[in-house]
């Protein structure tokens, strides 16, 4: 039998209502301007990497300065709460009733205030699993408007050897206002990376070259090829980086219409 491919990445959803991780939209969910979403394949790329994480319901919170405080869709009748620590709403009972055990009691809480001014941490109903040697940077949405009042702080996760919760923080930005996410606007976004990417000895390898004076001809060569060319040629055409680009993730050679008219 053929062996299947182990997946990238596994997400386990253990609160039921999450809306499952979405992969990030190369058009910003319609958000992108066309001439963008066309000719720029570089911010295409980056913003079609990764799956979008939506929080599990909908939440509040308002910071007044010195305390966070929260609700939820279908809570508004508790008023605003003051934030420490809280379980999803009737979610410990649930995961008591699935897990073995020796786990219950241990479900994850869904929010709780930071020590740090005006920093939360929410969990997005879910566990993930790398393949091995791939880990998961949980970062901003790329592209996307920025829903107002919160910043998502950037993480790393080695979810090839940690199997928990998947959590992120935010620090909220504005005090007495109510800073809302909205359970179908993604809050972060899970893009997985090979651990080799962040290893500190391969970091330390890059150099920077502070004089035009040390350019190679190779250099030379290259931004010829890439800039000059394209600029003076009398057909040129938009966006030829994204043609090339896609033709070469196709597995096509992008040159390839031009040496066989050139060969005829």
């Amino acid at each position: 039998m053929t062996k299947q491919p182990v997946p990238l990445v596994t997400f386990n959803r253990l609160v039921p209502s999450a809306r499952p991780p979405q992969r990030a939209d190369r058009s910003g969910a319609g958000t992108l301007p066309t001439r963008a979403f066309r000719y720029c394949e570089a911010v295409t790329t980056a913003t079609g990497l990764g799956w979008y994480l939506f929080p599990p319901v909908g939440v509040t919170f308002v910071w007044d300065g010195t305390q966070v405080f929260w609700t939820w869709d279908g809570g508004e009748e508790h008023g605003l709460l003051p934030l420490g620590v809280a379980q999803f709403p009737g979610f410990a009972e649930q995961f008591d009733a699935a897990a073995p055990e020796p786990v219950r009691g241990f479900s994850p809480p869904f929010v709780a205030a930071l020590k740090e001014p005006g920093v939360v941490q929410i969990w997005s109903g879910l566990i993930a699993r790398t393949a091995p040697g791939w880990s998961l940077l949980i970062r901003p949405p790329a592209n996307l408007p920025r829903a107002a009042g919160y910043e998502v702080y950037e993480g790393i996760v080695e979810t090839d050897r940690w199997f928990g919760p998947l959590f992120t923080n935010l620090r909220l930005t504005k005090t007495d206002v109510p800073v809302r996410l909205d359970p179908d606007f993604p809050f972060a976004t899970a893009v997985p990376v090979p651990r080799m990417m962040y290893d500190e000895a391969l970091q330390n390898t890059g150099r920077v070259v502070t004089d035009i004076d040390a350019m190679t001809e190779q250099d030379w060569a290259d931004y010829r090829a890439t800039v000059v060319e394209p600029c003076s040629a009398a057909d040129r055409g938009r966006g030829r980086y994204a043609t090339e680009t896609r033709k070469r993730r196709r597995g096509e050679c992008p040159n390839a219409a031009a040496q066989a008219a050139a060969a005829a």
